[in-house]
């Protein structure tokens, strides 16, 4: 059935092989692999929890990690939430979570509790603001974060297991020196303080990667936590291809349901469309347009780039995606399947939607 993503086991295989390499070998971290750019997908996190250089196993999303929690403890992963816990789900998270990112007391208490009802303890990862304004204690603060550190190390139920640092995603800050040796910074000082060794100082994401080959990671950062790295073989502070991997993991096939020629102007006082956006039209006469049966619900439009390069995307609405095929040498119809090469976000996307199947290729 259509439209599906096909994923390629084969060439995710070889993009975490080659991750694993660079972090391990090459940059004495342990390995986090994150899951949720595919929507935790059972083959892909199968094929993860059996890889032997991978320590942990990382989902934004306490659903994605109940489906495969059991089987990564079986097979010696630990499980993450990269998400700062909602109250609401503590319960679950010290049930299905070895470890937790964090930044506000009032949820680690949570945590405290809940972990104290069913007797574990659990580890918590104390994230650091190092100028990315999203989550994390800011840097600046030493105080607070201190005082965290102090008031967590009383806590029965709980186990500081290290500090950590998101960068890139919201700010769009790139890792550098002087960020990521702050962190490390900042994690001696608490080691000092407290008389304490934590486990992982976890130095960011897919966009912290390219520092290994560049000019190395600061002494110190002894983890990271990779997502598009693996899955589409991109670092994500400059976008280069991380070495020996590959961009083309994964396609979405589309079928077409309607081919037409029509005027390439619409007709009529123009408005907005079913998003509220009022759209430009460009005049270029005539045109032959195929739609296809996937749209702006399941996709983002932007993050997707026809295999055959004569094909252009025009825009969509909700449930269509409208393709000028005009000057294609194939020769199109209805029910043929068009394929599409995609970036982070329309992976993202394809994978939450229900609407889309998962073939996979092995």
């Amino acid at each position: 059935m259509y439209p599906r993503l096909v994923v390629d086991l084969k060439k995710l295989r070889s993009n975490l092989d080659a991750c694993a390499k660079i972090v391990k070998e090459d940059g004495g971290c342990s390995l986090m692999i994150v899951t949720k750019g595919l929507c935790a997908d059972p083959e892909m996190a199968r094929m993860v929890a059996d890889h032997p250089a991978v320590e942990f196993m990382a989902d934004s999303r306490v659903a994605n990690i109940k489906t495969y929690a059991d089987e990564a403890r079986a097979k010696g992963k630990k499980t993450v939430l990269l998400r700062l816990p909602m109250a609401c789900e503590a319960a679950e998270v010290v049930k299905y979570v070895d470890l937790s990112f964090n930044s506000e007391l009032a949820t680690i208490r949570l945590l405290n509790e809940e972990a104290g009802k069913i007797g574990v303890k659990h580890n918590i990862l104390l994230m650091i603001d190092m100028g990315d304004l999203r989550e994390g204690i800011f840097y600046q603060n030493e105080d607070q974060i201190f005082s965290a550190v102090a008031e967590i190390l009383t806590m029965p139920n709980i186990n500081l297991y290290g500090v950590g640092v998101n960068l890139t995603c919201y700010g769009a800050i790139i890792p550098k020196q002087d960020n990521l040796g702050g962190l490390a910074a900042i994690a001696r000082k608490i080691e000092a303080q407290f008389d304490i060794r934590l486990n992982v100082i976890s130095g960011g994401n897919s966009s912290s990667i390219y520092l290994i080959w560049k000019e190395g990671l600061p002494e110190g950062i002894n983890n990271l936590r990779l997502g598009e790295s693996f899955l589409l073989g991109n670092d994500t502070a400059y976008g280069e291809t991380v070495p020996g991997c590959v961009h083309d993991t994964m396609t979405l096939e589309a079928q077409i349901i309607e081919l037409k020629e029509k005027p390439s102007l619409p007709i009529g006082e123009v408005g907005v469309d079913a998003f509220g956006e009022k759209p430009y039209y460009e005049d270029r006469g005539m045109m032959k347009r195929a739609i296809i049966a996937v749209g702006k619900q399941d996709t983002d439009l932007g993050g997707m780039h026809p295999t055959d390069a004569q094909i252009e995307i025009m825009g969509g609405s909700s449930d269509h995606t409208i393709l000028d095929v005009t000057h294609t040498d194939k020769e199109y119809k209805a029910g043929d399947v068009v394929a599409f090469t995609l970036e982070y976000g329309a992976m993202l996307k394809l994978a939450t939607s229900p609407y889309v199947e998962k073939a996979y290729i092995k």
